[in-house]
């Protein structure tokens, strides 16, 4: 059976994007990169909504080619062209790079994943994810806490009609002042 894992680079906050759709954080340290380097190289599947995939293969799929690129980033290039994909949407036609077009319920189609895929899913995106979280199918949550409060905007995790119980499974500080933090779930 899969493991499903939530992560992403966090306001202080708790905001992934600020009120302004924009993530004036992104920019992160090499070592901070290769973290999610490291998670990128395990993944099975990746499960992106249509807005993080456009934004993803507008960049990722020629970044290594760039004159200027630093090793970490490229070798996330390679790896993200490599990845399996499945793309959530209603309104792509198709999609490329590795990628499948999805247009069923997220949670079947992720409940599926997961019964039928050994090793690591990755969900990208709080929107896709929210209904994940909801349905308590969300094994693992991976949250880089950057050092800026951005005050509003996309919250990391849905409303909650109950609370999420975690376990601290790591914590971790990088140069750049980002704290990461790995909670599995604690299922009841």
């Amino acid at each position: 059976m899969g493991k499903l894992t939530y992560g992403m680079g966090v306001s202080v906050d708790g905001y992934i994007a600020d009120a302004n759709s924009q993530i004036p954080w992104a920019g992160q340290d090499d070592e901070l990169h290769q973290f999610w380097n490291d998670q990128a190289r395990n993944i099975a599947v990746s499960l992106y909504g249509r807005k993080l995939y456009e934004l993803m293969s507008a960049h990722w799929p020629t970044a290594d080619q760039a004159p200027d690129v630093n090793p970490v980033e490229a070798e996330f290039a390679r790896l993200w062209r490599a990845m399996p994909k499945v793309v959530f949407s209603k309104t792509l036609d198709k999609v490329d790079w590795n990628s499948r077009l999805e247009r069923g319920d997220v949670v079947e189609v992720a409940a599926k994943l997961k019964a039928e895929t050994d090793g690591l899913i990755e969900v990208g995106g709080a929107s896709l994810a929210a209904p994940l979280v909801r349905a308590g199918l969300v094994d693992e949550f991976q949250v880089a806490v950057t050092p800026v409060a951005v005050g509003g905007g996309t919250p990391y995790l849905p409303h909650l009609d109950e609370w999420l119980k975690l376990e601290l499974v790591e914590n971790r500080t990088f140069p750049s002042g980002v704290v990461l933090l790995r909670y599995a779930a604690v299922r009841d």
